[in-house]
């Protein structure tokens, strides 16, 4: 099966996602600046979390594009990965509203989890499609990147309940991490 029908589906729900995130954004009672002081909680959530699926969706485009067909297990692993990615404006929009507290923090940071395993779950299974030979697997290499991210929510969870803004910092920083462009993929398909 050819690919273009797959990045279509998930280019389409990623952009959903972005359009419920900015809907959630409420608009502040005053038409002073001073007014959007009480929404910055709101208003930083959703610019993290709009980082984090722009990178989503940029990482997703990449690896689509070193790979040739898909398979019925890819399209499952895909479904899995944009489940995940689903679930962002909800947890963004608790997390900001109740002003960065513990346990929405937490819920955050393990969708952040879970969507990092999908997306290793996607990478898994499109190698396994593409087999041996893969130019996904050749571009992927030692993947520090993929294998540090889940560590680092893992840990920003569990600070949640004793520094949530110290959970908060680990999240900034493994997009931070990813925002800083990879061009494995790139410089695999140029080759």
């Amino acid at each position: 099966m050819g690919k273009g029908r797959l990045e279509a589906f998930s280019d389409g729900v990623i952009a959903i996602i972005i359009t419920i995130m900015v809907l959630e954004l409420k608009v502040p009672a005053g038409h002073s600046l001073a007014s959007l002081v009480p929404l910055a909680p709101v208003l930083l959530s959703y610019v993290l979390s709009f980082v984090y699926v722009g990178i989503y969706w940029n990482n997703h485009h990449h690896m689509l594009a070193a790979i040739r067909r898909v398979s019925g297990a890819v399209l499952w692993a895909n479904l899995h990965l944009l489940f995940w990615l689903s679930l962002f404006p909800f947890t963004t929009a608790w997390m900001g509203e109740n002003h960065f507290a513990a346990t929405p923090t937490a819920v955050y940071g393990a969708v952040l989890l879970m969507a990092a395993v999908a997306y290793w779950v996607l990478q898994q299974a499109l190698v396994a499609t593409e087999g041996a030979g893969s130019l996904l697997l050749r571009a992927i290499g030692a993947d520090w990147k993929g294998k540090l991210s889940p560590l680092l929510y893992l840990a920003g969870i569990a600070l949640t309940f004793w520094r949530p803004w110290a959970a908060q910092l680990l999240y900034v920083l493994v997009a931070l991490l990813w925002l800083i462009p990879d061009r494995r993929i790139e410089g695999a398909l140029e080759r």
